[in-house]
């Protein structure tokens, strides 16, 4: 990745710190909720982590958890890969900072089943929690690998109109393209945002063993999220008036994708 500051500029070097900080504490508090899972009976569960009242030690997880995110994925936004768009705008950098909270959740989805694997096959004691905890970190990682994309301009489109346009006509498709965005976030929120409220204000949980809030919290995150791409693609179009369309012919895809390829493993 391109080493150089995007944004954070003389921060980038305490957010690295903080991040690397959180990171070892989070590392260790893991380790010991492995231990003391496995190895006594009264230890603290998934079941405690999202009723954290009246437990500090659960509520001190959380935060750790919370600043790891958090300094993790500014530290990283602030680096882009050989093939990522530069940011041009503070929907850009936003958009950067979640794109790289999906990539943690992932990290952390693979540490969730790496836990429950070893639970359940070494010592026979399976969780409750481990398959609907990375069901709720995989629907946000699908929710924020789509604004990213926005971001990045790599949604599917398809060029051959497009290309037989003249540049006028081809601002025209854009806007009609960014109207039909808008319009399908207005029909979302318009039809969701009642019943998510409702959702969210009780905090409606799932029903299973371990009753994590998802629907309460993820009605609501779609139509955010959802608001975001929309606010992203407005971002996308005034970044792009003046700019010749970008996108990869036929004929040399192929050999520039493995070439940019070559560039982000170095």
């Amino acid at each position: 990745m391109n080493q150089e500051s995007l944004w954070l500029g003389p921060m980038r070097k305490p957010i690295r710190m903080a991040a690397i900080g959180f990171s070892a504490v989070f590392a260790v508090l893991y380790v010991w909720l492995i231990a003391n899972r496995l190895l006594t009976e009264d230890s603290i569960g998934m079941y405690e982590m999202i009723r954290p009242e009246g437990r500090p030690m659960v509520q001190l997880m959380l935060f750790v958890i919370l600043g790891t995110v958090l300094t993790l994925s500014l530290y990283l936004s602030d680096s882009r890969g050989a093939i990522e768009y530069h940011p041009d705008g503070v929907f850009d950098i936003i958009s950067l900072v979640l794109s790289r909270v999906a990539m943690i959740l992932v990290a952390l989805t693979v540490l969730v089943m790496f836990y429950e694997v070893v639970s359940r096959y070494v010592f026979a004691r399976p969780t409750l929690w481990a398959n609907e905890l990375s069901l709720f970190m995989a629907s946000f990682v699908f929710l924020l690998a789509g604004l990213y994309a926005m971001q990045q301009r790599s949604h599917i489109r398809i060029y051959v109109i497009y290309d037989m346009m003249p540049r006028f006509f081809q601002k025209v498709s854009d806007i009609i393209s960014l109207f039909l965005i808008w319009f399908f976030t207005f029909a979302m929120v318009w039809g969701g945002y009642d019943d998510a409220m409702r959702r969210f204000l009780r905090m409606e949980t799932f029903g299973t063993a371990w009753d994590p809030p998802i629907p309460g919290i993820l009605k609501g995150a779609i139509l955010i999220i959802i608001c975001l791409v929309a606010l992203q693609a407005l971002s996308n179009i005034i970044a792009d008036w003046n700019k010749a369309p970008e996108h990869l012919s036929l004929d040399d895809m192929d050999e520039v994708e493995i070439e940019n390829i070559r560039k982000t493993l170095r």
